[in-house]
């Protein structure tokens, strides 16, 4: 067995990939999912592996779909197993943009917005988007009391009672766009990890940003919408507003669950500058 990929698991990687090294171990202690960087005669490539994590079929239900005009700008899906939970994707050159200068600079948003657009496949309208949104974000407010004041519960229960979005046109969606997703290679940026896809709307790409990296820094905000193409206008405003109460109740909640404080108190100032409607 090799660090933390099961018996079977191993035996199907040996047989896709035949003798491979490890280069280094990606995975994050707060998931349930093993990630490698692993090299053979063939290549090098990203091995990711769970027997619990539903992020694997989200991430091969992704590559399914397809990637068309982003060839060398995500990962290649080589091999995948939903039953066995693992995939494995060629590597993808290049570094991090996460700490980096680059998570400062326009082009870097530019480009990443034309990714995005590219990556935002049509996939029909929802009439029950919303409302399983709205149904899965008063859960997260249930969970939320001690957490938050009961008076900013009481005003995120009033703002969610006032939305009424509709019929939600569904795009494929990354799930967690943002720099540590992005890679940056020789100028060229390129997005990575796919285990939170799935069909939503496209503002819910934007939630992340527009909450890190975009606060104070309009130049960055201005830059990433010219590349998509598109900003949130007075069609998407109730379900623009959804999906920030959605994202910052789940993430105060789901932070506190996993014991990581700094970014449970990102989610407060996510529910701060959602009730002050900034």
């Amino acid at each position: 067995m090799r660090l933390g990929i099961t018996t079977e698991q191993n035996r199907l990687l040996a047989a896709w990939l035949g003798d491979f090294r490890l280069v280094r171990d990606y995975s994050w202690p707060l998931q349930d999912t093993t990630v490698l960087h692993v090299v053979t005669p063939a290549g090098a490539f990203i091995v990711k592996a769970s027997t619990t994590s539903h992020h694997i079929r989200r991430e091969i239900s992704a590559h399914a779909v397809g990637f068309d005009g982003l060839e060398g700008r995500v990962p290649a899906l080589r091999h995948a197993s939903a039953e066995a939970g693992m995939l494995v994707t060629e590597f993808l050159p290049g570094t991090l943009v996460e700490g980096t200068p680059a998570e400062n600079d326009p082009e870097t948003y530019r480009q990443a917005g034309e990714l995005l657009r590219k990556i935002h496949q049509p996939a029909g309208d929802s009439l029950h988007y919303a409302k399983a949104l709205a149904t899965k974000t008063r859960a997260w407010m249930d969970r939320a009391h001690g957490l938050l004041a009961e008076t900013d519960l009481k005003r995120l229960e009033d703002q969610l009672a006032g939305l009424n979005p509709g019929a939600v046109p569904m795009v494929t969606t990354h799930g967690d766009y943002q720099p540590r997703n992005w890679l940056q290679d020789n100028g060229q940026i390129k997005v990575i990890d796919f285990g939170r896809a799935e069909q939503r709307p496209w503002v819910h790409d934007l939630v992340r940003l527009t909450h890190q990296q975009f606060v104070h820094r309009q130049g960055l905000a201005e830059a990433f919408h010219e590349g998509l193409g598109r900003t949130v206008g007075p069609a998407e405003a109730d379900l623009w507003r959804l999906e920030n109460l959605n994202q910052a109740v789940g993430t105060v909640v789901w932070a506190h669950q996993v014991g990581d404080a700094a970014f449970e108190e990102s989610g407060r100032g996510m529910v701060h500058r959602v009730l002050s409607g900034t």
